[in-house]
């Protein structure tokens, strides 16, 4: 059948999905898929929950769309007092997208118009890490650094500040301290403050735990603490991106609570809705929101779909599905327990160099040698065989190349839905090793 859907890829044909059943999305053919990555870490309580749904139903039936420049809903004021109440920090309020990448454009549009309503203007300089990925419009591309989804439009990309990723694996030097390496790190942030002028940063912008480009990497200890006062002590804002790693994936609601530290603001999508609609939000704490309020009074940004209503609603669904159900703490054994169980059957595989993540968020990096670290040959297209060998063994995972520098190094991100059992853990992870195995071979 030709297809008329303009894909990511135009080589191949895809599987219809048809419906869904907790961790398996089925295909119209009646094959039972693993989602073992939740597509890309988003299906978080797994697929088809039925009080989602009936929550996306009754919502529909009362209001499907109010534009929010005339109207608020009920859905969206509930899921902000929710987040509100459980973010840690002295945060006042949040602005609902369509996505991730929408959230993070929002999230620096609203620092620079922060700085222009506190009389800073000069403050347009943004500064973010090496290999960090934070969405794929024009602004989010910019700001992230990924080399190969950046090389097209590169043309189009304003020039940003850029400091090494916190990547102990490769980044940490033989017998140097965790303590010493995260000061070495933010000994960089700081000169490349001082770099851009120390007046005309605004914000330092980083994954709290990396996603897709850098697979699962968990900062190191005192990382974040340390790059929490040095942006506190140069007036700079620090955001941080957890679409990705946010919303009980690693193991609490938000990443950041594991780290000691509070952010000026934190963008958040794929696992606060599930997969049941499109949404994204920038929480903001309560010093950004004042200046707008004591400020000017608007924010200059806005969608058509921004703080819709089913998407409020799912979202809340979903989040009180993981509160009630008690799914964090599950994140948490079932994290512990997946660690366990990829150490034994891949710790001393010739070809797995790291294994590393938190919660249901981890990753393993491939290597040619383990010895040396030296990574496979680009040219081999290892990640894009072990997604054909997985897929073909009906799991879904994520495996992406250009690891440690936006060409060299492969590795594959697992992040399996919330409600996964010690059973379905063995199972992604004899699928996988199976799917390694022919992947190697070719």
């Amino acid at each position: 059948m030709t297809s008329h859907v303009f894909h990511r890829s135009l080589k191949g044909d895809l599987p219809l999905a048809d419906k869904g059943d907790g961790p398996y999305i089925i295909s119209k053919d009646g094959d039972a898929y693993l989602d073992a990555s939740g597509g890309a870490a988003v299906s978080c309580i797994g697929h088809s929950n039925e009080k989602v749904r009936q929550a996306i139903h009754e919502q529909v039936d009362k209001l499907a769309y109010a534009h929010t420049g005339f109207f608020s809903s009920e859905p969206a004021e509930q899921l902000a007092d929710f987040l509100i109440e459980r973010a840690p920090g002295n945060f006042e309020s949040v602005y609902f997208v369509s996505g991730g990448s929408e959230a993070v454009e929002t999230a620096l549009k609203m620092a620079r118009q922060y700085f222009l309503e506190i009389d800073q203007p000069q403050r347009t300089r943004v500064i973010a890490r090496k290999q960090s990925y934070h969405g794929n419009t024009l602004g989010a591309l910019a700001v992230g650094g990924n080399e190969w989804r950046r090389a097209s439009f590169a043309p189009l990309l304003v020039d940003h500040g850029r400091v090494s990723a916190c990547y102990p694996y490769r980044g940490q030097a033989a017998g140097e301290s965790e303590e010493a390496y995260a000061t070495r790190l933010a000994d960089e942030l700081e000169a490349e403050i001082k770099r851009l002028g120390e007046d005309n940063v605004m914000a330092f912008v980083a994954e709290t735990v990396s996603g897709a480009t850098l697979g699962a990497q968990q900062p190191v200890a005192g990382y974040f603490k340390k790059v929490r006062e040095i942006c506190s002590r140069y007036g700079v804002l620090l955001i941080l991106d957890e679409v990705m790693c946010g919303m009980g994936r690693t193991g609490s609601l938000f990443a950041y609570e594991q780290e000691g530290f509070v952010p000026d603001i934190v963008t958040i999508a794929k696992g606060l809705g599930g997969g049941y609609q499109p949404i994204g939000a920038v929480m903001a704490s309560s010093r950004i929101y004042a200046a707008f309020k004591n400020g000017s009074g608007v924010f200059m940004n806005g969608h058509t779909y921004l703080g819709h209503p089913v998407a409020c609603a799912a979202a809340l669904a979903v989040q009180r599905v993981i509160e009630e159900d008690n799914l964090v703490a599950n994140v948490q054994t079932q994290g512990t327990y997946f660690e366990k169980r990829l150490i034994e059957t891949f710790g001393d595989h010739p070809h797995v160099g790291d294994i590393r993540g938190r919660g249901l968020f981890r990753a393993l990096e491939f290597v040619e040698d383990r010895a040396s670290k030296a990574p496979f040959d680009p040219a081999r297209k290892l990640n894009l065989k072990l997604k054909k060998a997985a897929m073909d063994r009906k799991m879904v995972c994520y495996p992406n190349g250009g690891t440690i520098d936006g060409r060299f190094g492969d590795h594959v991100l697992l992040a399996p839905p919330f409600i996964s059992t010690p059973q379905l853990i063995d199972e992604i992870v004899s699928r996988l090793a199976d799917s390694l195995e022919e992947a190697l071979k070719v």
